[in-house]
């Protein structure tokens, strides 16, 4: 492909959100008479699935404590469904199994996927948990839980296979993809409208910017000089001003080198993704000692993909500036891009805490990079909104790979039809103090 020189739709990024929006975009675009896929350009520094969607862990789930994220991944979910074959998708469900201290949230959770269709069971007190468990994984054994709440939709994708069956779908619209392009300015009109993207390759003129780079988009934000700090309505009604827009988390994950079928449930089959949060204390597997005795969480399922039982934990804040670890957040010489023996301990305690058949057997964790780090907004939560009169900002604030049902409500957007799924997204709630409710989960993301 020769090098483009213009471009209607610039779309950055070759991952989750910037393909999926670009197949969509394209689809819109043929639909309406208005054009078509050669009006759609994508571009990555890198290539396809090479980012943050490329080594995802891929859970696909809708428990969360906020409405407007809830209809957001129910949404993304009925995405995943339509065509599981070529997202390379797994529908065996999630469970999200808690203590008494995040009972009720979860318990409101219940009922919310109950008011919107989204099929699920809820088991509540520690003698009936641990029943449902058992029968379902009769080496059950984890203590501390109250509440079982198990998605019967959504489950885990195949990362890269599933970002190429986007790839695929968007190239068969006619969109073009350049990959080992990297962005590193703009070009803007009086108006403060961009008018090209300035390239290490050259520079591409174009009329509409969509930004899906993932936890890159700090980089593409101040090169747009959009504000590094914001004023922040807090729930108390005070604004606090210059707060930081950007807060960056280390991703903690990894997997254990067994056989994935090692994890099947009693009756032969695969398992759902285990989400498991408890405050009783997590012991070491290796010598019985305290390794926390606060509320701790983890994640796991088994992944063929991974090659074993893959999954995470907490992640914990990066102090470091902002600025210095978006020089390249998800590179392969970040400190944070391979997790460290803390976490094998922990995560392989854990999940021996959970079940039996993973007892001694932290000396088959796979060292490998893993995890990595993710840029977060100022409450944790997306913004999906336009800046600079004609610049698309998709900033997932690390809950993208699972919403693959971005893309489509995005190009609705540009395209005039607004969703009312995107509005609690907009960056106009930090200003206006329409902010998010937060649970009582280990995790930022909740």
């Amino acid at each position: 492909m020769a090098f483009p020189t213009h471009a209607k739709y610039l779309v950055i990024g070759a991952g989750i959100h910037g393909l999926s929006t670009a197949w969509h975009l394209a689809e819109n675009l043929r639909k309406s008479g208005k054009g078509g896929g050669k009006d759609v350009l994508v571009i990555d520094k890198a290539g396809i699935a090479a980012g943050a969607s490329g080594i995802a862990c891929g859970v696909i789930r809708n428990n969360y404590f906020q409405p407007a994220m809830r209809r957001l991944m129910a949404h993304s979910v009925s995405v995943w469904e339509s065509d599981p074959e070529a997202f390379s998708f797994h529908p065996v469900g999630y469970m999200q199994i808690s203590p008494e201290v995040m009972h009720e949230d979860v318990a409101q959770i219940a009922r919310q996927q109950k008011e919107i269709g989204y099929d699920s069971q809820f088991i509540e007190g520690e003698k009936d948990c641990t029943t449902y468990m058992k029968g379902l994984l009769d080496d059950w054994q984890a203590e501390g839980i109250t509440s079982v709440l198990h998605e019967k939709k959504g489950g885990y994708a195949n990362n890269t296979k599933s970002i190429y069956g986007l790839a695929k779908k968007a190239e068969a619209e006619g969109v073009r993809i350049m990959t080992g392009v990297k962005v590193i300015g703009f070009e803007k009109d009086n108006a403060g409208a961009v008018k090209a993207a300035v390239t290490d390759r050259g520079t591409i003129a174009c009329d509409h910017v969509i930004v899906g780079v993932g936890p890159w988009v700090k980089q593409i934000w101040d090169m747009l000089d959009l504000p590094k700090d914001i004023d922040i309505k807090g729930r108390d009604g005070q604004t606090h001003r210059g707060v930081p827009m950007w807060v960056y988390w280390s991703l903690q994950e990894g997997t254990l080198g067994v056989d994935p079928k090692l994890q099947r449930t009693n009756d032969g089959k695969m398992p759902p993704v285990i989400h498991v949060d408890t405050d009783a204390p997590l012991v070491s597997d290796v010598d019985g000692s305290l390794i926390t005795d606060k509320l701790w969480g983890i994640y796991y399922k088994p992944d063929f993909n991974f090659g074993g039982i893959q999954g995470g934990a907490m992640p914990y804040k990066i102090e470091t500036p902002a600025d210095e670890v978006a020089v390249d957040p998800y590179g392969p010489d970040s400190p944070d891009f391979i997790v460290g023996d803390d976490f094998a301990h922990m995560w392989c305690s854990a999940l021996a805490f959970c079940q039996k058949r993973f007892e001694g057997q932290i000396p088959k964790y796979k060292k490998e990079p893993s995890g990595g780090i993710g840029c977060f907004t100022a409450d944790s939560f997306p913004v999906f909104d336009s800046f600079c009169e004609n610049v698309y900002v998709i900033a997932d604030s690390n809950h993208g790979y699972k919403m693959i049902g971005v893309g489509k409500l995005v190009a609705d957007d540009i395209m005039g039809h607004a969703s009312d799924l995107l509005e609690p997204f907009r960056f106009s709630r930090f200003a206006a103090g329409r902010l998010h409710p937060v649970s009582h989960s280990p995790f930022p993301w909740s």
